[in-house]
Protein backbone atom coordinates (compact mmCIF):
# COMPACT_ATOMS: atom_id res chain seq x y z
CA UNK A 1 0.00 0.00 0.00
CA UNK A 2 1.54 3.97 -1.43
CA UNK A 3 2.07 5.61 2.18
CA UNK A 4 -0.07 8.69 1.63
CA UNK A 5 2.47 11.83 1.28
CA UNK A 6 2.13 14.15 4.29
CA UNK A 7 0.59 17.78 3.29
CA UNK A 8 2.92 20.79 3.48
CA UNK A 9 2.66 22.86 6.92
CA UNK A 10 1.01 25.92 6.45
CA UNK A 11 2.10 29.52 8.45
CA UNK A 12 -1.65 29.47 9.42
CA UNK A 13 -1.19 26.24 10.87
CA UNK A 14 1.76 27.31 13.33
CA UNK A 15 -0.07 30.64 13.80
CA UNK A 16 -2.58 28.71 15.48
CA UNK A 17 -0.13 26.62 17.61
CA UNK A 18 1.41 29.31 19.01
CA UNK A 19 -1.24 31.54 19.94
CA UNK A 20 -0.57 34.04 18.00
CA UNK A 21 -1.79 36.09 14.70
CA UNK A 22 -0.59 34.82 10.99
CA UNK A 23 0.66 38.28 10.44
CA UNK A 24 3.14 37.81 13.65
CA UNK A 25 4.10 34.33 12.75
CA UNK A 26 5.13 35.89 9.09
CA UNK A 27 6.95 38.85 10.80
CA UNK A 28 8.96 35.91 12.96
CA UNK A 29 10.11 33.61 10.05
CA UNK A 30 10.77 37.09 7.98
CA UNK A 31 13.29 37.93 10.90
CA UNK A 32 11.71 41.20 11.94
CA UNK A 33 12.77 42.79 15.12
CA UNK A 34 9.62 44.24 15.79
CA UNK A 35 8.77 41.14 17.50
CA UNK A 36 9.28 40.42 21.33
CA UNK A 37 11.57 37.69 22.29
CA UNK A 38 9.12 35.49 24.28
CA UNK A 39 6.49 35.97 20.84
CA UNK A 40 9.05 34.92 18.41
CA UNK A 41 10.04 31.95 20.26
CA UNK A 42 6.84 31.11 20.50
CA UNK A 43 6.26 30.92 17.36
CA UNK A 44 10.22 28.87 16.10
CA UNK A 45 9.18 25.91 18.91
CA UNK A 46 5.37 25.83 17.14
CA UNK A 47 7.59 25.65 13.89
CA UNK A 48 10.14 23.07 15.21
CA UNK A 49 6.73 20.81 16.48
CA UNK A 50 5.16 20.94 13.57
CA UNK A 51 8.06 21.04 11.18
CA UNK A 52 7.27 24.29 9.19
CA UNK A 53 9.62 25.06 6.28
CA UNK A 54 9.43 28.43 5.38
CA UNK A 55 9.37 28.65 1.66
CA UNK A 56 11.10 31.78 0.79
CA UNK A 57 11.05 31.60 -2.62
CA UNK A 58 7.35 31.75 -2.80
CA UNK A 59 7.11 35.01 -0.50
CA UNK A 60 9.24 36.55 -2.30
CA UNK A 61 7.14 35.98 -5.39
CA UNK A 62 3.62 36.61 -3.39
CA UNK A 63 5.66 40.25 -1.84
CA UNK A 64 7.55 40.89 -5.39
CA UNK A 65 10.43 41.82 -3.46
CA UNK A 66 12.82 39.39 -2.13
CA UNK A 67 14.16 38.63 1.30
CA UNK A 68 17.45 36.50 0.23
CA UNK A 69 20.31 39.08 -0.83
CA UNK A 70 24.16 37.42 -2.68
CA UNK A 71 27.56 38.48 -1.22
CA UNK A 72 30.47 37.30 -3.13
CA UNK A 73 33.82 37.92 -2.01
CA UNK A 74 37.30 36.26 -2.79
CA UNK A 75 37.46 34.10 0.18
CA UNK A 76 36.43 33.92 3.82
CA UNK A 77 40.36 32.84 4.96
CA UNK A 78 41.18 36.52 4.74
CA UNK A 79 39.98 38.44 7.93
CA UNK A 80 39.47 41.26 5.78
CA UNK A 81 36.64 39.88 4.22
CA UNK A 82 35.51 37.98 7.33
CA UNK A 83 35.55 41.61 9.14
CA UNK A 84 33.49 42.80 6.35
CA UNK A 85 31.04 40.07 6.08
CA UNK A 86 30.51 40.94 9.75
CA UNK A 87 29.00 44.54 8.60
CA UNK A 88 27.32 42.86 5.95
CA UNK A 89 25.47 41.06 8.68
CA UNK A 90 24.88 43.86 11.19
CA UNK A 91 23.00 45.82 8.66
CA UNK A 92 20.85 43.26 6.83
CA UNK A 93 19.89 41.24 9.81
CA UNK A 94 17.96 44.26 11.25
CA UNK A 95 15.70 44.67 7.90
CA UNK A 96 15.02 40.50 7.55
CA UNK A 97 17.05 39.92 5.10
CA UNK A 98 18.95 36.61 4.12
CA UNK A 99 22.51 36.63 3.33
CA UNK A 100 23.47 33.80 0.50
CA UNK A 101 27.43 33.66 0.64
CA UNK A 102 30.04 32.68 -1.93
CA UNK A 103 33.82 32.35 -2.34
CA UNK A 104 35.50 33.32 -5.68
CA UNK A 105 38.93 32.43 -5.12
CA UNK A 106 39.83 34.84 -8.04
CA UNK A 107 38.11 32.61 -10.63
CA UNK A 108 36.30 34.38 -13.12
CA UNK A 109 34.69 31.02 -13.99
CA UNK A 110 33.15 30.33 -10.07
CA UNK A 111 32.34 34.31 -9.83
CA UNK A 112 29.93 33.70 -13.39
CA UNK A 113 28.45 30.34 -11.68
CA UNK A 114 28.04 32.19 -8.27
CA UNK A 115 26.34 34.56 -9.83
CA UNK A 116 23.88 32.51 -12.11
CA UNK A 117 22.89 30.83 -9.24
CA UNK A 118 22.17 33.27 -6.69
CA UNK A 119 19.58 34.59 -9.50
CA UNK A 120 17.74 31.08 -9.89
CA UNK A 121 17.56 31.45 -6.10
CA UNK A 122 16.01 35.35 -6.96
CA UNK A 123 18.44 37.29 -4.67
CA UNK A 124 16.84 40.75 -4.69
CA UNK A 125 20.17 42.42 -5.33
CA UNK A 126 24.23 41.45 -4.67
CA UNK A 127 27.19 43.01 -2.84
CA UNK A 128 30.12 42.15 -4.85
CA UNK A 129 34.06 42.12 -4.95
CA UNK A 130 34.94 41.42 -8.43
CA UNK A 131 37.47 39.08 -9.80
CA UNK A 132 40.42 41.24 -11.28
CA UNK A 133 40.39 41.56 -14.69
CA UNK A 134 36.54 42.11 -15.15
CA UNK A 135 35.73 42.38 -18.51
CA UNK A 136 33.24 44.75 -20.16
CA UNK A 137 30.77 41.86 -20.80
CA UNK A 138 30.78 41.03 -17.13
CA UNK A 139 29.75 44.65 -16.33
CA UNK A 140 26.59 44.58 -19.52
CA UNK A 141 25.69 41.20 -18.20
CA UNK A 142 24.92 42.63 -14.42
CA UNK A 143 23.36 45.52 -16.33
CA UNK A 144 20.98 43.42 -17.91
CA UNK A 145 20.12 41.50 -14.79
CA UNK A 146 18.10 43.96 -13.73
CA UNK A 147 18.85 43.80 -9.96
CA UNK A 148 20.99 45.92 -7.57
CA UNK A 149 24.58 45.42 -7.39
CA UNK A 150 26.78 47.34 -5.07
CA UNK A 151 31.02 46.73 -5.39
CA UNK A 152 32.96 46.22 -2.30
CA UNK A 153 36.48 46.56 -2.42
CA UNK A 154 37.57 46.48 -5.69
CA UNK A 155 36.37 48.38 -9.33
CA UNK A 156 34.81 47.42 -12.59
CA UNK A 157 36.10 48.82 -15.74
CA UNK A 158 33.06 51.04 -16.72
CA UNK A 159 32.17 50.61 -13.08
CA UNK A 160 30.50 53.95 -13.08
CA UNK A 161 27.68 52.34 -13.78
CA UNK A 162 27.23 50.84 -9.74
CA UNK A 163 26.97 51.62 -6.34
CA UNK A 164 30.86 51.54 -5.19
CA UNK A 165 32.22 51.32 -1.59
CA UNK A 166 35.67 51.32 -1.20
CA UNK A 167 38.76 53.18 0.63
CA UNK A 168 40.80 55.31 -1.10
CA UNK A 169 43.72 53.09 -1.97
CA UNK A 170 45.77 55.61 -3.00
CA UNK A 171 45.96 57.95 -0.23
CA UNK A 172 46.37 53.98 1.81
CA UNK A 173 49.44 53.85 -0.29
CA UNK A 174 50.87 57.45 -0.12
CA UNK A 175 50.38 57.33 4.16
CA UNK A 176 52.29 54.18 4.52
CA UNK A 177 55.23 54.95 2.24
CA UNK A 178 55.22 59.12 3.31
CA UNK A 179 55.55 56.83 7.23
CA UNK A 180 58.47 54.90 5.76
CA UNK A 181 60.15 57.91 4.21
CA UNK A 182 59.59 59.93 7.32
CA UNK A 183 61.62 56.69 9.31
CA UNK A 184 64.53 57.35 6.86
CA UNK A 185 64.51 54.70 4.36
CA UNK A 186 65.06 55.02 0.92
CA UNK A 187 64.50 51.92 -0.50
CA UNK A 188 61.46 50.63 0.00
CA UNK A 189 59.49 47.81 -1.40
CA UNK A 190 56.45 46.93 -2.90
CA UNK A 191 55.41 43.42 -1.88
CA UNK A 192 52.65 40.94 -2.64
CA UNK A 193 49.39 41.26 -5.10
CA UNK A 194 48.98 41.34 -8.95
CA UNK A 195 48.95 44.20 -10.85
CA UNK A 196 45.73 42.85 -12.85
CA UNK A 197 43.68 44.45 -9.72
CA UNK A 198 42.42 48.01 -9.13
CA UNK A 199 43.83 47.78 -5.68
CA UNK A 200 47.24 46.56 -6.41
CA UNK A 201 47.36 49.27 -8.90
CA UNK A 202 45.70 52.31 -6.74
CA UNK A 203 48.11 51.11 -3.85
CA UNK A 204 51.17 51.21 -5.82
CA UNK A 205 50.21 54.47 -7.30
CA UNK A 206 50.26 56.22 -3.82
CA UNK A 207 53.36 54.34 -3.17
CA UNK A 208 55.02 56.06 -6.27
CA UNK A 209 53.40 59.50 -5.54
CA UNK A 210 55.07 59.50 -2.02
CA UNK A 211 58.47 58.14 -3.49
CA UNK A 212 58.36 60.88 -6.05
CA UNK A 213 57.15 63.46 -3.94
CA UNK A 214 60.07 62.96 -1.69
CA UNK A 215 62.84 62.73 -4.86
CA UNK A 216 63.70 59.02 -4.17
CA UNK A 217 64.08 57.04 -7.68
CA UNK A 218 61.55 54.68 -8.30
CA UNK A 219 63.02 51.08 -8.51
CA UNK A 220 60.70 48.57 -10.67
CA UNK A 221 62.95 45.55 -9.32
CA UNK A 222 61.62 46.11 -6.15
CA UNK A 223 57.90 45.62 -7.13
CA UNK A 224 57.46 42.16 -5.84
CA UNK A 225 54.25 40.36 -7.32
CA UNK A 226 52.52 37.02 -5.15
CA UNK A 227 49.09 36.11 -3.94
CA UNK A 228 47.88 38.13 -0.98
CA UNK A 229 48.44 35.59 1.00
CA UNK A 230 51.26 35.05 4.00
CA UNK A 231 52.68 32.43 2.00
CA UNK A 232 53.16 34.98 -1.04
CA UNK A 233 54.33 37.17 1.41
CA UNK A 234 56.98 34.89 2.84
CA UNK A 235 57.82 34.32 -0.92
CA UNK A 236 57.81 37.93 -1.73
CA UNK A 237 59.94 39.09 1.44
CA UNK A 238 62.43 36.27 0.64
CA UNK A 239 63.41 37.36 -3.09
CA UNK A 240 63.47 40.50 -2.08
CA UNK A 241 66.45 39.82 0.32
CA UNK A 242 68.42 38.53 -2.37
CA UNK A 243 68.10 41.57 -4.19
CA UNK A 244 71.75 42.89 -5.14
CA UNK A 245 70.90 45.98 -3.18
CA UNK A 246 68.32 44.88 -0.98
CA UNK A 247 65.30 47.27 0.46
CA UNK A 248 65.50 48.84 4.32
CA UNK A 249 61.60 48.63 4.18
CA UNK A 250 58.83 46.79 2.50
CA UNK A 251 55.28 48.30 1.80
CA UNK A 252 52.98 45.31 1.69
CA UNK A 253 49.75 44.64 -0.46
CA UNK A 254 47.71 43.80 2.85
CA UNK A 255 48.33 42.98 6.50
CA UNK A 256 48.32 38.89 5.39
CA UNK A 257 51.18 39.39 3.02
CA UNK A 258 52.61 41.59 5.82
CA UNK A 259 52.38 38.40 8.26
CA UNK A 260 54.16 36.41 5.70
CA UNK A 261 56.68 38.87 5.05
CA UNK A 262 57.49 39.10 9.22
CA UNK A 263 57.32 35.33 9.11
CA UNK A 264 60.02 35.38 6.42
CA UNK A 265 62.30 37.80 8.13
CA UNK A 266 62.26 35.92 11.50
CA UNK A 267 63.22 32.55 9.29
CA UNK A 268 66.12 34.44 7.82
CA UNK A 269 67.05 35.09 10.99
CA UNK A 270 66.05 39.42 11.14
CA UNK A 271 64.05 41.48 13.39
CA UNK A 272 61.08 42.97 11.89
CA UNK A 273 61.42 46.60 12.39
CA UNK A 274 64.36 47.00 13.42
CA UNK A 275 66.89 45.09 10.45
CA UNK A 276 63.74 45.76 7.71
CA UNK A 277 60.72 47.73 8.55
CA UNK A 278 57.02 46.32 7.71
CA UNK A 279 53.75 48.17 7.06
CA UNK A 280 50.72 46.13 5.71
CA UNK A 281 47.50 47.44 4.60
CA UNK A 282 43.87 46.73 5.93
CA UNK A 283 44.08 46.63 9.88
CA UNK A 284 42.58 43.48 10.23
CA UNK A 285 42.45 42.31 14.41
CA UNK A 286 45.04 39.91 13.91
CA UNK A 287 47.48 43.29 13.04
CA UNK A 288 47.19 44.49 16.31
CA UNK A 289 48.05 41.22 18.11
CA UNK A 290 51.01 39.97 15.49
CA UNK A 291 54.30 40.27 16.69
CA UNK A 292 56.14 42.58 16.75
CA UNK A 293 52.23 44.24 16.10
CA UNK A 294 51.95 45.60 12.38
CA UNK A 295 51.77 48.91 11.54
CA UNK A 296 49.52 49.11 8.74
CA UNK A 297 46.54 51.77 7.14
CA UNK A 298 42.99 50.92 8.41
CA UNK A 299 40.71 49.88 5.62
CA UNK A 300 37.56 49.79 7.81
CA UNK A 301 36.00 46.71 6.25
CA UNK A 302 33.10 46.27 8.79
CA UNK A 303 32.36 49.95 7.80
CA UNK A 304 32.69 48.64 3.91
CA UNK A 305 30.38 46.14 4.41
CA UNK A 306 27.59 48.00 6.65
CA UNK A 307 27.73 51.17 4.02
CA UNK A 308 27.38 48.41 0.98
CA UNK A 309 24.33 46.61 2.88
CA UNK A 310 22.74 50.00 3.58
CA UNK A 311 22.60 51.25 -0.15
CA UNK A 312 21.91 47.58 -1.20
CA UNK A 313 18.75 47.74 0.74
CA UNK A 314 18.10 50.93 0.18
CA UNK A 315 18.18 50.05 -3.51
CA UNK A 316 15.95 47.06 -3.36
CA UNK A 317 12.88 49.43 -1.53
CA UNK A 318 13.18 51.26 -4.29
CA UNK A 319 15.56 54.06 -4.50
CA UNK A 320 16.59 55.09 -8.11
CA UNK A 321 18.79 57.81 -7.93
CA UNK A 322 22.33 58.19 -9.77
CA UNK A 323 24.90 55.67 -8.53
CA UNK A 324 26.90 56.07 -5.24
CA UNK A 325 30.48 56.30 -4.50
CA UNK A 326 31.54 56.14 -1.02
CA UNK A 327 35.29 56.42 -0.42
CA UNK A 328 36.70 55.87 2.90
CA UNK A 329 39.39 57.90 4.40
CA UNK A 330 42.24 55.30 5.50
CA UNK A 331 44.00 56.48 8.49
CA UNK A 332 48.04 54.96 9.35
CA UNK A 333 48.38 53.04 12.87
CA UNK A 334 51.69 53.05 13.96
CA UNK A 335 52.95 49.93 15.65
CA UNK A 336 56.32 48.24 15.89
CA UNK A 337 56.51 46.79 13.31
CA UNK A 338 57.68 50.10 11.16
CA UNK A 339 59.19 53.23 14.11
CA UNK A 340 61.97 53.12 15.64
CA UNK A 341 60.35 55.21 18.34
CA UNK A 342 58.96 51.87 20.31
Amino acid sequence: MTKKKRSRVTLEQVAKHAGVSRATASLVVRGSTAISKETREKVLKAMKELGYVYDRVAANLRSQRSSTVGLIITEIGNPFFSELLVGVHEALDKEGYTVILGTTFDSPEKQDALLSTMLEHRVGGVIISPVPGCSVDMVERLKQWEIPVVLIARELPSGEQFDYIGVDNVEGGRLATEHLIQQGHRRVAFLGGFSNSSVWRDRKQGYCEALEQAGIEIDESLFIQTFATRQGGMEAIKRVLQHPDPPTAVFCYNDVVAFGALLGLKEAGMIPGRDIAVVGFDNIQESALFHPPLTTVSAFPEQIGIHAADILHRRITGDTSEPKRLILKPELVVRESSSLNF
